[in-house]
């Protein structure tokens, strides 16, 4: 299997076994969504439109939507809105501006009312275009543009003037003739130069004669984020960091799952795995308060990062394991076999797979059952036994919690003889062959204490 579908399962695992904790999360950031939006007012956005005439290269547009949003232009407009402790200091992050195609420069401005969003559009636009006309010297009075058509005429008409002059004067070749004809020919180009310089200034005029294309339109909705995007992004942030904080949590776990590790953190020999039918966890009586019910209402007082449990074969077949451990046993140890069995305290898996093995054994080996803490591991000390065998089940125990059971063992002088890895699997039929379970009902009851209790 690739990791990319190891991936998938692990997730896919999570949203099985935590769903009822990633709703709640989910609705948490759903709320906390709803907070942000009450904080932050909505806001209104909507854009004016400026035409800019003649032909623009790309440079000189960018350039004009520099211009459209300089701290001159929104001071012109925060002074034309004259709104109440508003500078244009504080309108330069409500105002930007963008080209378009078609020689067209959109100037938008974000208010929290759509009145005001519309007025700022407005005033940003009909300054931008005031501002540009001054920067390039021209004027948007039609008495200038008539003036200069008419002073564009009177220097054609003159420069035909001194040619009718040139043409009429002495032909001869007398000083004064040809100074005059200089003379001409000098005012002649500098009225070509004046002509030049009145073209030039007739095209700066032209492009500055921007065009204001209408009023910018009222919005209607809010501008994004809206309310419902902000609730809607914090519940799928809340779910997101969920799952991966359950990741992370899977990354780091240190608790062994196979048995070769399990083995070597226990420094002993594997005898054999052991299955036990799956079953709904029991819950002490220290596990009904306020919090423990908590848990259990959002899932989390199961494990998540254990694989799904397979099913098993019969009954039959899942005793045949534990036979196979106690023949491993009496191979191992001459007459009169005692062992004491060693099970991490809050293991169910494990003390039920004990209680199992105690049944099998039927007294050959004697099997004495006895649950240790694995914060404070304590063992009682050895009496008649051969030794300790180590039940648990994988994935639940650390290498030093492990450990420190081993340590727990050589205090009491129980040598570490054998370890049974037990696995819980989905029931399978009933029965099907073998013998009865014998008193397997009252090896399961039986709980040994740190000083133990004998079967």
């Amino acid at each position: 299997m690739s990791d990319d579908t190891i991936r998938l399962v692990t997730i896919g695992r999570i949203l099985r076994r935590r769903w009822r904790l990633l709703a709640a999360l989910a609705v948490v950031g759903a709320l906390v969504g709803y907070g942000a939006s009450v904080v932050f007012p909505p806001q209104y956005t909507t854009s004016a439109s400026v035409l800019l005439p003649g032909q623009w290269e790309e440079r000189e547009l960018l350039t004009q939507v520099d211009i459209a949003t300089s701290s001159t232009v929104v001071d012109r407009a925060a002074s034309a809105l004259e709104w109440s402790g508003v500078s244009g200091t504080e309108l330069q992050d409500q105002v930007s501006a963008k080209a378009a195609d078609g020689n067209i420069i959109k100037i938008s401005g974000t208010a929290d009312t759509p009145e005001r969003a519309q007025q700022l559009s407005d005033r940003m636009a009909q300054q931008f275009v005031k501002f540009a006309a001054q920067i390039a010297g021209g004027s948007t009075d039609p008495d200038a543009a008539t003036g200069t058509e008419a002073l564009r005429q009177t220097v054609a008409e003159t420069n035909r003037r001194i040619t009718d002059l040139a043409d009429a004067a002495d032909p001869g070749q007398t000083v004064e003739s040809v100074q005059a004809r200089t003379e001409l020919e000098k005012l002649r180009t500098s009225l070509e130069e004046a002509m030049t310089k009145l073209d030039e200034a007739d095209l700066a005029t032209n492009k500055a004669g921007m065009v204001v294309m209408g009023s910018a339109a009222r919005p209607t909705g809010e501008a994004p984020p809206t309310r419902m995007q902000l609730i809607v992004a914090g519940a799928l942030l809340f779910f997101l960091f969920a799952v991966i904080g359950h990741l992370v949590a899977a990354r780091v776990n240190r608790r062994l799952r196979t048995e070769p590790e399990i083995a070597a953190a226990l420094g002993s020999a594997l005898l054999g795995t052991v299955d036990v039918p799956g079953e709904p966890p029991t819950h002490k009586p220290e596990d009904r308060g306020q919090r423990a019910r908590l848990r259990r209402l959002l899932g989390v007082d199961t494990r998540w990062d254990i694989p799904t449990p397979l099913r098993s074969g019969d009954e039959a077949g899942r005793r045949i394991r534990y036979r196979r451990v106690c023949a491993r046993l009496r191979d191992q140890f001459p007459a009169p076999r005692r062992l004491l069995v060693v099970v991490p305290d809050g293991d169910e898996i494990a003390l039920r797979a004990a209680g199992q093995l105690v049944a099998e054994a039927k007294s050959d080996p004697v099997l004495r059952v006895v649950e240790v803490s694995v914060d404070r591991p304590m063992v009682p000390d050895r009496d008649t036994e051969s030794g300790a065998l180590v039940v648990l089940s994988a994935g639940s125990w650390t290498a030093e919690e492990l450990a420190g059971i081993a340590e727990a063992c050589a205090d009491g002088r129980h040598e570490v003889v054998g370890i049974v890895v037990a696995g819980a699997v989905s029931a399978g039929p009933t029965r099907s062959a073998g013998h009865p379970p014998d008193d397997a009902t009252a090896a399961l009851s039986v709980r040994g204490n740190a000083t133990g209790g004998s079967l």
